[in-house]
């Protein structure tokens, strides 16, 4: 298993959706990867939050919207800080916006809300007695966020300034991906996982692909509609795409563009029955 026990300042970390009716949603994804629930919040808090696990390990959550929330919910991808407030500075003098000023979350963790220039909104984290996920990049937990903007120079230059992000295009299985990498993040994951370049190698891996954080995908208007604005997306590990798509859709989800291979991966982009749309993913490291 692909366990996490800390991520260094710049990687995402964390993923979180508040929803109309939380309890609905954790049927939902209970039966969609098998997910258990318990929630975090004491029995007189006005909402809940349900962390999603897996072989006992933190994956997700599943919160309450707030009134002010948008009508559809969305996942929330969270990016590992030293200091919450330290990345609110930084994020304002790189013309980010703030939403939600800094707060502690009881003794988890202390984060805050923002977006980017262009409006992808997006969360800090820093880590106290909650670190993240705990597990990653199995089937059933989350595989990777993307940023989805119509202005990539915009964003190399925000996240850049704010994380230390550096944008690579990577070839893998005839195409190409653009990722935003942390240099020095391959040494960090090889100090738990000793043979992560030998793997990658094996499997004919781009170079320099142990340092990818996340994604970087650039809004076409042929991919996307003009009224979907600029937005962090996330992808979830599977182990057969087409059988959750379809699991998805008899759980009362909805099957948004059916399975289909992009390079050594075969996707689908879904929503769960409340709105909030993610991808699935399998990846067959031998289409690299």
């Amino acid at each position: 298993m692909l366990e996490r026990s800390e991520y260094p300042p710049g990687v995402p970390c964390w993923i979180d959706t508040a929803q109309p009716d939380p309890e609905a949603a954790t049927r939902f994804y209970g039966g969609l990867f098998g997910w258990e629930f318990e929630d975090q919040m004491p029995s007189d808090a006005p909402g809940n939050y349900f962390m999603a696990r897996l072989h006992g390990r933190d994956v997700a959550a599943v919160g309450s919207q707030p009134d002010s929330a948008p009508p559809t919910p969305v996942w929330n991808t969270y990016v590992a800080v030293d200091s919450a407030d330290d990345a609110a500075t930084k994020i304002t003098n790189a013309g980010g916006s703030t939403l939600a000023e800094p707060f502690d979350i009881l003794d988890a963790g202390r984060m805050g809300i923002f977006s980017d220039p262009s409006g992808a909104v997006f969360s800090v984290w820093q880590a106290k007695q909650h670190i993240g996920a705990q597990l990653v990049n199995e089937p059933g937990t989350w595989n990777f966020s993307d940023l989805n903007t119509r202005n990539v120079d915009g964003a190399e230059a925000f996240y850049g300034a704010v994380f230390g992000w550096v944008a690579k295009s990577f070839g893998a299985g005839g195409m190409e991906f653009p990722m935003f990498c942390l240099p020095g993040y391959g040494d960090f994951l090889e100090k738990s996982d000793p043979d992560l370049r030998a793997r990658l190698a094996e499997m004919n891996g781009p170079t320099g692909f142990e340092d990818v954080g996340a994604g970087l995908v650039a809004m076409t208007s042929d991919q996307f509609p003009d009224d979907v604005p600029p937005h962090w997306s996330v992808t979830f590990a599977v182990d057969d795409t087409d059988a959750i798509a379809a699991r998805a859709g008899e759980l009362g989800g909805t099957v948004m563009v059916p399975p289909f291979d992009a390079g050594p991966t075969r996707v689908a982009i879904l929503s769960d029955p409340q709105g909030a749309v993610f991808t699935a993913s399998r990846f067959d490291p031998e289409a690299l």
